[in-house]
């Protein structure tokens, strides 16, 4: 079985769960993820199947989108609900507070790994660490806050909820901490749902329950996406079959030897190839300064 399947995770799975329970109903021993989700997460979790699995480290598009409820006034050790309180702080936030610390975290800006996070430092995960009450330091990533939307918030008790779109490796977490604190108090996570992840939405993600229906009805194929809907923003060349053989041979492609999409190509530019039956090849990277296209990745 090779293509992606849009999960809706279940809240207390794991993404590792999650693949287990998918390599049961599809048969298949390859499946890798696209970004990991805590267990009490729910929402969009593209997985990859059989040779879709390469895929994982080519994808064009890695930003996520996140609806997160919050509570103000706490802090807990595992930054949500599910940890013990280790800070309280009864300061009002208004609404008007909250908006403006809000704005504060638009754009670029720099975040610290939780220490309840898979984050590797020594050779140690740092949620390994934490279990053992052990804090290390951690260096700051930079990350990206495309869009931040206030979308729920009552001030009497201080709860909330809020959109976030932002790039690979944020931690809503401690985007909750951070902006708590720029409004002068504490907080934490109360809950969490990807609305978007590798371009897919919530609307097109299937529960795992459908999912196993499906495969007790043999519809399960239904669900499946090709590869390429992963690379659905690159541009597409058509290839002579001697060219095809080329490729999956590893071999360069000459530009003046293609019907090129009409568009400006720099070393940056990555074009899926496709067969003159419409098969899938798989991908190419432009090399304008020596006029050809050069193999990427196979994925036939």
């Amino acid at each position: 079985m090779n293509g992606v399947i849009i999960l809706d995770k279940p809240p207390d799975f794991t993404s590792f769960d999650a693949v287990a329970v998918m390599r049961g109903l599809t048969h298949e021993k390859k499946i890798g993820h696209t970004g990991t989700l805590d267990p009490m997460a729910t929402g969009v979790l593209p997985l990859l199947l059989g040779k879709a699995a390469k895929a994982a480290d080519l994808l064009p598009d890695t930003n996520k989108e996140y609806r997160a409820g919050f509570r103000l006034g706490e802090r807990r050790d595992t930054g949500d609900v599910t940890g013990t309180v280790v800070e309280t702080d009864n300061t009002p936030v208004s609404e008007e507070k909250l908006k403006l610390a809000m704005e504060g975290f638009l754009g670029g800006i720099n975040q610290i790994p939780p220490m309840y996070s898979a984050v590797s430092i020594g050779g140690k995960r740092l949620y390994q660490l934490a279990r053992k009450g052990i804090e290390v330091e951690r260096k700051p990533r930079r990350i990206t806050i495309s869009r931040l939307e206030l979308l729920e918030y009552d001030e009497e008790r201080r709860e909330g909820v809020l959109l976030a779109a932002c790039s690979k490796g944020t931690y809503i977490r401690v985007l909750i901490e951070d902006i708590a604190r720029a409004a002068g108090s504490c907080g934490t996570m109360t809950a969490l749902r990807r609305t978007r992840a590798c371009g897919f939405s919530e609307a097109e993600a299937i529960s795992l329950e459908e999912l196993k229906e499906r495969a007790e009805n043999g519809s399960l194929g239904n669900a499946l996406r090709s590869t390429e809907s992963l690379f659905a923003e690159y541009p597409a060349v058509t290839v002579s079959p001697a060219q095809a053989a080329r490729f999956r041979n590893g071999g360069s492609l000459s530009f003046d030897r293609l019907k090129l999409p009409r568009i400006a190509l720099t070393e940056e530019t990555r074009l899926c190839v496709y067969e003159a039956s419409g098969s899938f090849l798989g991908l190419a990277r432009a090399a304008p300064q020596q006029g050809e296209l050069r193999f990427l990745k196979l994925f036939c």
